[in-house]
C-alpha cells in the first residue's frame, strides 16, 4: 500500500454467480479482498452481451434478480467483515466491453432497453441515470475480441491499467490513448478467483459510496493506479 494512499479499491471483479468464466463465489472474493488489504471492490459480472452464465432468455426482472445476486452475497459478506461492496457492470458488445458503475440492479429493472442498446445508446441511458461509461482493457487481443474498436466521444473514462491482460503493451497504448483524447484512466484487476492480482485505483481518503468513486473520475478526483506490481499516476506515468 502507498502511505499516502492507502484506501485501494478493485474496480473489476467477477463472480461465479454471474460471470461463466469466474471461479469463486461473491462471498469468497469479498474474504479474498479483505485479507489483502483492500478497502473495498466493485462487482463488475459480465451482462447478456458478455460471458454470462444466467439463462438470457429470462424475463428482464428475473435476468436481473439472478446476475446481481453476486453482488448481493459479495455485498452481505462485505457487510460482515468492513469492506465496502458496489455494484457495476460489464457490458460487452461483440467481444467490445465496458465497465458500467452507479447504477443500481433496481434503475435496471426499470430500463429493458438497455438490452437493446448499442454502445452509444447504453451510454446515453447510464448518463441519464447517474452512472459513468468506462471502456474495458481497450487494446486486449483475445480470440473473442474479432477487433479493437474505440469510443472516445461516448466513454467518460479508460481502464488505462488492467492487470489481467497478457502483454504490458496491451495497458501501455491504453495508457496513450487516454492522454491523447483527455479522458481519465482507470485501473483494475480483473480478477476471476480468489488467486488475487493487487491491482486497482488508490485514495488518500477512504471513499463513501460508489457516487464518490464516480465523481473522483468524472471531476478529476487525487487517485493513483496500481496493476498489483508497480504504481502509476493517474496519466500513467510511473511513481517512484
Amino acid at each position: 500500500m502507498n502511505k499516502d494512499y492507502p484506501y485501494l479499491y478493485e474496480t473489476h471483479l467477477h463472480t461465479r454467480s454471474a460471470s461463466a468464466c469466474a471461479k469463486n463465489t461473491g462471498a469468497e472474493m469479498a474474504d479474498s479482498a479483505k485479507a489483502a488489504g483492500y478497502a473495498g471492490i466493485i462487482v463488475t459480472d459480465h451482462n447478456w452481451g458478455g460471458n454470462t452464465c444466467v439463462d438470457r432468455s429470462l424475463p428482464w426482472e428475473t435476468w436481473i434478480e439472478l446476475f446481481a445476486e453476486g453482488y448481493r452475497q459479495t455485498k452481505a459478506r462485505g457487510d460482515e467483515i468492513g469492506l465496502d461492496v458496489w455494484f457495476g457492470m460489464e457490458a460487452g458488445f461483440n467481444g467490445t466491453e465496458f465497465l458500467i458503475y452507479g447504477v443500481t440492479p433496481e434503475w435496471m429493472k426499470e430500463h429493458p432497453e438497455l438490452r437493446r442498446c448499442s454502445p452509444a445508446e447504453m451510454s446515453s441511458v447510464v448518463h441519464e441515470g447517474g452512472g459513468i461509461f468506462i471502456q474495458a482493457h481497450p487494446y486486449r487481443e483475445e480470440s473473442y475480441i474479432p477487433e479493437i474498436r474505440l469510443f472516445p466521444d461516448i466513454v467518460d473514462g479508460v481502464e488505462t491499467i488492467n492487470a489481467s491482460n497478457k502483454q504490458p503493451e496491451f495497458n501501455t497504448r491504453a495508457v496513450r490513448y487516454a492522454n491523447e483524447h483527455e479522458l481519465p484512466a482507470t485501473a483494475g484487476s480483473d480478477i476471476h478467483s480468489v488467486d488475487l492480482l493487487g491491482a486497482g485505483m488508490a485514495f488518500s481518503r477512504r471513499l463513501t459510496s460508489i457516487q464518490d468513486f464516480c465523481d473522483q473520475i468524472r471531476f478529476g478526483g487525487d487517485y493513483i493506479l496500481t496493476d498489483g506490481r508497480q504504481t502509476f499516476d493517474k496519466r500513467g506515468a510511473l511513481l517512484g
